[in-house]
């Protein structure tokens, strides 16, 4: 796949910008002079690469932990697009160049179609084999997908986490970050200690009771506010 030339350095910048908190906010559709770029970035194998290195520093980090006999030392994942992809599904959006389509993303997930990310399961499986307590926590509904994503989940080798929460009806209408941010102040209160979050979108990872270190993992597609 060509890169047209003299246009690499724009679309890396825009990637730089979109990637880094607060530099281009609530960004809605990707810039359509990206989307080449776009999707050399996550076929050609630089995607891959980026996640493998982020995961490195995450395994090296839980390398320096000690976990307690008490069971409440706590890591959280995000599920789309940090523990499965949605990359078949974006492909026919334009890598994100297309405006989010809400009851097309349903349908695709009501298909339990997607793949685990290698590197995020490798990551998870090093986590529960150390003791650790890891809860996956998404935005989707809890009513609509709850049974179809536990399933895609659990088909994908994504077995042994301590709980999956779902987006419930008391969460309707609350950004991704306040909604993120309740979970994790329940966690707390129930006396977990989160040692560490992972999650694609700033706000997997802004907000309250963040734990001691948070990771972003590469997505230049979209956004969630």
């Amino acid at each position: 796949m060509m890169i047209p030339e003299g246009a690499a350095s724009d679309y890396l910048s825009w990637r730089l910008a979109a990637e880094t908190p607060n530099n281009v906010s609530a960004w809605r559709t990707v810039p359509s002079q990206c989307l080449t770029y776009v999707e050399a970035y996550m076929l050609e194998g630089q995607y891959g690469r980026d996640l493998d290195l982020i995961v490195d520093q995450v395994l090296s980090y839980i390398n320096e932990i000690d976990p307690s006999n008490d069971g409440m030392d706590a890591w959280i994942l995000d599920v789309d697009d940090t523990c499965i992809s949605n990359l078949i599904y974006y492909r026919e959006k334009r890598y994100g160049c297309d405006p989010f389509d809400p009851a097309g993303f349903e349908a695709w997930a009501l298909k339990g179609g997607c793949p685990a990310i290698p590197a995020v399961l490798g990551l998870f499986n090093n986590l529960v084999q150390n003791g650790f307590k890891v809860f996956l926590i998404t935005g989707r509904d809890q009513e609509t997908l709850g049974q179809v994503t536990s399933d895609n989940l659990h088909d994908q080798g994504f077995i042994g986490y301590e709980r999956l929460i779902l987006k419930t009806a008391g969460f309707k209408g609350q950004s991704a970050m306040a909604y993120k941010s309740e979970i994790r102040r329940r966690l707390e209160k129930e006396g977990y200690r989160i040692w560490g979050n992972v999650g694609d979108q700033w706000s997997d990872l802004q907000g309250e009771c963040l734990g001691n270190r948070n990771f972003k993992l590469p997505n230049p597609m979209y956004f969630v506010p």
